[in-house]
């Protein structure tokens, strides 16, 4: 995955939950020298005209080559962040994502291409090891305590 400064607007994304029992789909973000610093679920930026629902199902289409089927409808998260010293701000629409039958069954780790032609890694991480201080944070923040309350 490409490492990125946060542009000085609000930008909307669409994201997508995918899981494997407790594990959730998410991508790597690294920070400025490439390690990864923490994870974040798959999807992106909504264009100009377009559903968060059909950003969402481009975006799975563009990286992994499959039409997702989201379920239900979105929840929106806002996210006001800094990524190596430079401040975001995101609204977040998150839907949960069904796969095509035996999409990535075999696949523990997944490669990824982004529009750019970076290349990016996504696995299936269980949720009780994310946002531990010695392991990947969870993005965006408050996402773990969203997906985790009872």
């Amino acid at each position: 995955m490409t490492f990125a400064l946060p542009i000085p607007s609000i930008r909307f994304k669409a994201l997508g939950l995918h899981w494997r029992g407790n594990r959730l789909l998410a991508a790597e973000v690294p920070d400025a020298s490439g390690r990864v610093k923490g994870v974040r679920p798959l999807g992106g930026t909504v264009e100009f005209g377009e559903t968060a629902r059909a950003a969402l199902i481009r975006e799975f289409q563009e990286e992994l080559d499959i039409t997702v089927e989201p379920v239900g409808s979105p929840v929106f998260i806002e996210n006001i962040f800094t990524h190596e010293g430079t401040p975001g701000h995101e609204i977040l629409a998150l839907f949960t994502v069904l796969f095509p039958t035996g999409a990535f069954a075999e696949a523990d780790r997944i490669l990824f291409h982004e529009d750019d032609g970076t290349t990016g890694f996504a696995e299936w991480f269980p949720l009780d090891t994310l946002d531990w201080p010695d392991g990947p944070r969870l993005y965006p923040a408050g996402l773990k305590a969203y997906l985790t309350r009872d």
